[in-house]
């Protein structure tokens, strides 16, 4: 649940960026293919992104994470760089959940 997560704040926040840079590429600089580019970045990652906001509700209804959190987190994915820190900070939060309930399992 974690590891889908994390896979798809990567590819969404990817796909964000080179899409900003696409962006960039056609309004500013006016490059030849930049349209071209632009539209299947932005096909593609909103798409994937639809999965990723699939994937990190599931992942916060199960840790009973509260609505404003939860709602950073889906808003995430629509900020350029803000998924790789807020994936970043998910993934240590889980980490320290998993590193206190193993010495309980253990000791069980």
């Amino acid at each position: 649940m974690l590891t889908r997560y994390r896979v798809l704040a990567y590819v969404t926040g990817v796909l964000l960026v080179l899409l900003c840079l696409g962006v960039i590429a056609k309004y500013g600089l006016d490059l030849d293919g930049a349209a071209d580019f632009t539209r299947v970045i932005g096909f593609a990652h909103g798409w994937l992104y639809v999965v990723y906001l699939g994937f990190a509700f599931d992942l916060g209804s199960k840790a009973k994470w509260p609505v404003g959190k939860l709602l950073w987190v889906l808003l995430a994915g629509t900020v350029p760089t803000a998924a790789f820190f807020v994936e970043r900070k998910v993934s240590r939060e889980f980490a320290d959940v998993f590193a206190d309930a193993a010495p309980a399992a253990v000791e069980a």
